[in-house]
């Protein structure tokens, strides 16, 4: 599996387009908020003859999300995620006024529920989604057994784990999540995290400060 990471908009996001050699390929949070970034976004996937099947969002924040009006109209694809945050799309104009600055376009509904557990297929490709609250209610670890991977939104970062004083947050069941569903898995395991560095899941379970 091909892994190509971006860093979008003013947070920043890491946005992810995975793709193998049949040349289907997902995106994982397309936070692509500026015309350049968006355009850097559609150059790669045309330039490398991908064929997206998923827009997939690990959840639902605003800098998460700011792309897929974008990638709803130039590939068709509409966002997938858990119901669980379905109400933030709501919030995503207010949040973007309470940091200072308009959304660049209105958050778009929907187009398919993932629930836990569930296997999401790209050419030879699977992903598992992984249920992790905490962060926010509906948030989604994709995991990808094949390739040792995961993609852990903002649930599990390089030396911290997500913020849970959001809408919906609970510290208590994120940490619980990630002890109880992510260091279950291989050490071996990367993780490539919604905002900064990769890490792994033996790094983290040794010398995150949140599991001492």
């Amino acid at each position: 599996m091909k892994i190509k990471r971006f860093e979008f908009n003013m947070f920043p996001v890491n946005c992810y387009v995975l793709s193998d050699d049949t040349k289907e390929a997902v995106i994982i949070d397309a936070g692509c908020f500026y015309p350049d970034e968006q355009q850097e976004l559609k150059r790669y996937i045309t330039d490398n003859n991908l064929k997206v099947t998923h827009l997939l969002n690990t959840h639902l924040h605003l800098d998460h999300v700011f792309g897929n009006p974008f990638v709803k109209r130039e590939f068709g694809l509409q966002a997938e995620a858990h119901k669980a945050d379905e109400f933030l799309l709501n919030q995503v104009a207010d949040q973007c006024r309470m940091f200072g600055f308009e959304i660049n376009e209105p958050a778009v509904p929907l187009g398919r529920y993932i629930e836990d557990k569930e296997l999401i297929r790209f050419g030879n490709t699977t992903l598992e989604a992984i249920h992790v609250p905490g962060h926010s209610p509906g948030g989604l670890v994709f995991y990808a057994a094949s390739a040792q991977c995961m993609f852990s939104g903002d649930v599990l970062f390089n030396g911290s784990i997500g913020r849970s004083d959001l809408s919906g947050g609970d510290f208590t069941a994120l940490r619980n999540g990630i002890i109880n569903r992510l260091f279950v898995l291989p050490d071996e395991t990367t993780v490539y995290p919604g905002h900064g560095d990769a890490t792994t899941i033996g790094r983290e379970k040794i010398s995150n400060p949140f599991f001492r």
